[in-house]
């Protein structure tokens, strides 16, 4: 009974909404077939007006005569077809047909060749069907019986058309479904700025050149940014962010915001849970959480620990305890490691200590770790390095501006707790180390300056010197100004090579 309520509803509807259609259209076609049944007359009247609207108004104001309109109105009921709305002034009068405003507009933007005999005869025509459609229309509303013939009609239609046996089979599946399984696996490149700003963005966006082009620019910075950390994941990969705290936080890399080739990204900040004062200070992509693979960590006082990666496969939104530290420390890095790398540390006091990542024993999240470094008063551990092989080189920069490369090969392995070797001599000309960095000839670095100067320059611009010597100028500072920092650019606009 609901169903058939609903059906009778949909069809009066459907009827009203035709019926107001059909008598704008036979409204426009009576003033059509007026004027043809007046043709020399209008075309008179409409010559000897000055302009149109004058035009307009002296055929609204006369009292036209057409025998086939006045018949069709008088058939199909006159008020059963005059518009919603419509004056009683326009239409047929006891003196005539009135043309109103929308009809007197018509005629005067009618072509002429309506004016032809046979174009005569379809505007006739269709005027006729168009009163015909009207009191088809108004019987329908009239008439339940009718209505309820044409829900039977549309049902008994509706069954021929889809009556066959059903193609799609219904199953019960109690298998549950969360967010992961509906994100298509795909790489993406993540970009984290210097600033902090983080999003990722398909791989696909960057097209392969041959050598020479002149790339893509992975994202837009402003002038005191610069990215540097980028690495292509899948959107199923994890990414684990350590904090200045000791804590990891857990992200899937397809809930890194994603942005376009020319948008900044987003705070990492803003999506963990962190205290005051809390930063991240490494971000490292993992696939899988193995028993093979590590992750070892470096704190400013000193303090190494290298705990199986597989002790983060299950960490929370709010974080988790990587290392614990003590009051006044701070981690200053973590590295996923194979469990044989070379393990450099770097102090602010120009020392630097080798040594084999089998010296330090693997240990639980909840720990404090082992002595990596020992440090003279007021000095702290800067860099954390993990080195694939000798021939890398190490780039050292100290706050006064100069700095130098060396190769690892000219350290010496110093063993873990020990206070190193000297890295670069920390004297009244050069300050103290402000940052290290394991390097390429290819490489690209930023300086910054505690002025919020940034230079750009090429690692194979500084000249390799040895271990214990002063360096040469890497920047030019002013008065007052310090160098505060160095990171390696890891996107160059020059050329991205083909894949």
């Amino acid at each position: 009974e609901a169903f058939l309520r609903h059906r009778r509803e949909v069809i009066t509807r459907r009827t009203v909404f035709e019926l107001k259609k059909a008598r704008a259209r036979g409204h426009i076609l009576e003033g059509l077939a007026v004027a043809l049944a007046n043709v020399d007359e209008m075309i008179a009247l409409i010559k000897a007006a000055p302009t149109p609207p004058e035009a307009k108004i002296d055929l609204m104001a006369k009292s036209w005569s057409s025998p086939v309109v006045e018949e069709m109105l008088k058939r199909a009921a006159m008020e059963a077809s005059r518009p919603e709305g419509l004056s009683v002034d326009f239409g047929l009068t006891p003196n005539g047909y009135k043309l109103s405003d929308i009809q007197a507009q018509e005629i005067l933007q009618m072509r002429l060749q309506r004016l032809t005999g046979l174009e005569q005869d379809k505007v006739v025509s269709e005027y006729k069907e168009v009163m015909d459609v009207i009191a088809d229309l108004l019987n329908i509303l009239a008439n339940a019986s009718r209505v309820t013939t044409m829900i039977t009609d549309e049902l008994t239609e509706i069954r021929k058309q889809f009556g066959d046996k059903r193609r799609s089979e219904i199953v019960v599946n109690a298998q549950d479904l969360n967010l992961e399984d509906l994100i298509t696996p795909q790489d993406v490149v993540v970009t984290l700025s210097h600033t902090g700003y983080v999003k990722s963005q398909p791989l696909d966006e960057y097209r392969a050149q041959r050598r020479g082009g002149r790339g893509k620019q992975a994202a837009p910075t402003k002038e005191d940014d610069f990215i540097d950390k980028m690495f292509v994941a899948n959107t199923h990969d994890y990414i684990l962010c350590f904090s200045s705290r000791g804590r990891v936080y857990w992200l899937k890399v397809y809930e890194v915001p994603q942005g376009s080739r020319i948008g900044r990204g987003k705070p990492i900040v803003n999506l963990f849970p962190l205290e005051e004062g809390e930063k991240i200070n490494a971000i490292l992509a993992v696939k899988e959480f193995d028993e093979n693979h590590f992750i070892f960590m470096a704190t400013a006082q000193g303090t190494v620990k290298k705990t199986a990666l597989s002790e983060f496969a299950n960490p929370r939104k709010s974080g988790i305890i990587a290392i614990n530290l003590d009051d006044d420390d701070y981690l200053i890095g973590a590295e996923v490691t194979n469990g044989n790398n070379d393990i450099v540390l770097v102090s602010n006091g120009g020392k630097a200590v080798w040594f084999t990542e089998g010296d330090v024993r693997p240990m639980g999240r909840a720990t404090r770790g082992v002595r990596g470094m020992k440090l003279a008063t007021k000095q702290q551990v800067l860099s954390l390095l993990i080195a694939d092989n000798d021939q890398q080189t190490v780039l050292v920069a100290t706050e006064n501006g100069y700095g130098k490369r060396t190769v690892l090969a000219d350290f010496r392995h110093s063993g873990r707790g020990t206070q190193g070797v000297k890295a670069i001599a920390v004297s009244e000309r050069n300050g103290l180390v402000v940052a290290a960095k394991l390097v390429n000839e290819d490489d690209e670095i930023m300086l910054i300056t505690t002025g919020g100067v940034l230079i750009r320059t090429r690692v194979k611009e500084i000249r390799e010197l040895g271990r214990a010597t002063q360096g040469v100028t890497l920047i030019n500072l002013g008065e007052g100004e310090k160098l505060s920092g160095l990171e390696k650019i890891v996107e160059t606009d020059e050329e991205l090579p083909a894949e």
